[in-house]
Order: C-alpha cells, then structure tokens, then sequence
C-alpha cells in the first residue's frame, strides 16, 4: 500500500474529476431530480472559491432553469468593513507604518475611495504570499536585516537596508478558519525570534456562525448551503450541526473540481426532495468529521471568539476572533489607537445584498459600468473571489 500519493496519482485523479464521461450522468440525475421537484430551488455556495470554480467551470450553464446557485458570505475580502480599510490608511499616513497584506486588499476603497494599491512600488505596502514571509520582512523594518545602527543625540537608533528609519509592520489579518492557522502560528512566534515590531490587526472571521445568522433572517433567500471545503478541512462537519434544528437546512461539503461540485449540487437535491435537513460531506478525500485538531488548536492558543461586524451582515456575536489579553503587545488596533470599525458601501454599491444572496451581482447598478474589475467600486469586485468578479469574468450576466 501506497503511504503518500505521488504526482502522478494527484494528476490522475485531477483527471478523472474533470472528467466529461463522468459528469454526464450527475447533470442528467440533476436535471431529472429537479424537474421531478418542479419548484425553484435556491442553493447558496458558501465558499467565494466555490462560486469562482462554478462560473470558470460553466456548471451553471448546465443546470435546470429552476436551479438557482447564489453567492454566499464566502470572500473574506468582499465581507470586511470599508471602516477597516479606512484604518489601514491611517496606519500607512498617520501612523507611518508598513502594511503587509494578501494581494486582494489592495484595490479595495475606503470610505472615501482612494486604496491601498496607490502606494505600491514605494516600499510601504507589500503584498504577502505566505504568512511565514512576516518575520523576514518584519527584521528588514526593524534593520535587524541587512540594516544598521546610526549613533544621533539622544542615542542610536536603527535603520532599514536603505538608510530609512526602521518602522513598524502592521499585518492586515483577514480570512476565515482556512488562513488564520498559519498567520497564527507565525504570531506565536515573534517573541522567541526577537521580533518587536509587528504587529496584527485583525478581522478575522468564522464561518458557522455567520450561516446561523443568515438562517435567523426574516428574508432569507436561498433553500439549502453548498458547504466550503477548505474551511471544513480545518472545521470537520460538526459545526454545521445546527442546519439539523428547526428553521434549518440542508448543507453539503464538497470539492472545487467540476465532478466535486456536480456530486455536491446532486446530494443537495437529494436532501431537498427528501425534506431531510442534514449536513452531507461529499468531500471525503480532504474533509474529516474532526477536521484539523492540529491547527484548531493553534489558532485557539492565539486567539479568542469575540463579536464581528460583517459587510451587511451587521455584528454577529462571537463570529470574530481577537488577540487573546496575553498577546496584546501584537495588537495593532491598540498599539496605534484606531477607532471602531465602521461599515459603509459605495453609493449604489450593492455588496452587501450580493453576499446575503438577496440579489444577482448584475442587478447591482454598478455592475458592469462603470464596476469592473479593473476599476472596481466595491469589494466583490475587487477580489478573485468576490461574486461580482466571478460572474463578470466568467460572462454569467446579460451584458
């Protein structure tokens, strides 16, 4: 027996799960199964990767007229605050820090709509690949890299590989239960590695929490959740228990391949004909019931659940996770003072309908003209996963 899979298998596999032979009959089982329901049904993808693979596969195409897929809280970036961006600028000009931050932070606007974006190429905003890149980029602020000391009236003080004066980094911690694992354990080691000079500001989000909230809305406008796979990887599938209670419904995880998703579309139907409210992996090669204890307990060592306030969702209690008191020298929203969070969308930006799924993203105004991804007005325009961007990229609106 094989103990790891090798480069061929991981191909092969790719393969078969792209295959056309394969995803003839699921589609014929799923226009069947819904033409038997005769109702519309309404399946929200949690998961912003999701909603991309779907439009960038063109599964959509193929399901029946009364199959609907709508987009879901599932981009991180799309359900930040504009009220954090806000503070980001003000870190970067009142507070002259360097902000280090994942690619698709930097074109989303503030409440006045400038971005990060106009101050890349002058060294104070970089864009971070891998978490594990903080350290490096943190001893090069500080001039503990390539840097040296200058003696001045008063005493020495250090300066970056350029002669600059060192700074302090401020990491820009956005993301579900898939990234903070990794951010967190690079925080838990600054300490040790002598850094002291960077910092985290957080805007870290959970999941569940926000589909209870989305369950609990008087208007709720979708019949059932396409579950995420990479958060469950992490979460397992007790979580996503509740969809079990009265006022639930059903919830499948599954894959970001073609037959991954046209196997998590079927099983939902399944479920939706069945009247049977429960959740389903059809993820099994990557998602276990008790997911990832490992990492879980990682990010908890860090971090503890306090209130969040999401784009259009509004505070969702317990649905954030903060600094614990121990680390709070890595604070950066209490390092540098910055005020509350508030949130604010673009006038006749409808981000925050798209991700509750009440509406389509062409039915925003903006979408399309003058929102495009090149210069987007709001933030599900603006990330690779926001709904926005996956249906104009990907032609699924009537422009």
């Amino acid at each position: 027996m094989k103990s790891k899979w090798t480069r061929d298998d991981q191909e092969t596999l790719r393969e078969s799960l792209r295959s056309r032979e394969l995803a003839r009959p699921l589609v014929r089982e799923i226009r069947e199964l819904a033409e038997s329901l005769d109702r519309e049904m309404r399946i929200m993808e949690v998961c912003g990767t999701h909603t991309v693979a779907l439009r960038r596969s063109g599964i959509h195409s193929f399901l029946p007229d009364n199959v609907r897929m709508i987009s879901g809280p599932g981009c991180p970036v799309c359900v930040t605050p504009t009220g954090y961006i806000d503070n980001a600028l003000a870190l970067l000009e009142e507070k002259d820090c360097v902000i280090a931050t994942f690619g698709d932070m930097l074109k989303v606007p503030g409440s006045e709509g400038r971005s990060l974006s106009r101050y890349m190429g002058t060294g104070r905003v970089r864009i971070v690949y891998s978490p594990a890149e903080l350290i490096e980029m943190a001893r090069e602020a500080d001039g503990q890299s390539g840097g040296s000391i200058r003696l001045q009236p008063g005493g020495f003080i250090r300066l970056q590989s350029d002669g600059s004066p060192a700074k302090s980094v401020v990491f820009l911690g956005i993301g579900f239960e898939t990234t903070i694992p990794a951010i967190a354990s690079v925080f838990l080691n600054t300490g040790e590695l002598g850094i002291e000079n960077l910092y985290l500001y957080t805007a870290f989000k959970t999941v569940p929490l926000a589909l209870r909230a989305l369950l609990k809305a008087p208007d709720r406008h979708f019949d059932a959740f396409l579950l995420p796979g990479h958060v469950s990887v992490i979460l397992g599938t007790e979580p996503y228990e509740f969809l079990k209670q009265p006022g639930g419904v059903p919830g499948v995880i599954t894959g970001f391949e073609p037959i991954d998703l046209l196997s998590g579309i079927l099983a939902v139907l399944r479920l939706l004909a069945a009247g049977e409210n429960r959740v389903e992996n059809a993820y099994p090669r990557a998602v276990r019931k008790e997911g990832n204890p490992r990492a879980r307990a990682v990010m908890n060592r860090l971090l503890y659940p306090v209130d969040e306030l999401w784009r259009g969702l509004g505070v969702i209690p317990l649905s954030g996770m903060q600094l614990k008191p121990e680390f709070a020298a890595l604070d950066a929203a209490g390092r540098f003072d910055l005020p509350e969070i508030r949130d604010f969308d673009p006038p006749g930006c409808s981000c925050a309908q798209v991700i509750q799924g009440k509406l389509l993203p062409y039915q925003c105004p903006l979408f399309g003209r003058p929102c495009t991804p090149e210069k987007p007005i709001g933030p599900c325009m603006v990330s690779s996963e926001g709904s926005c961007a996956a249906h104009f990229r990907y032609g699924d609106h009537p422009l």
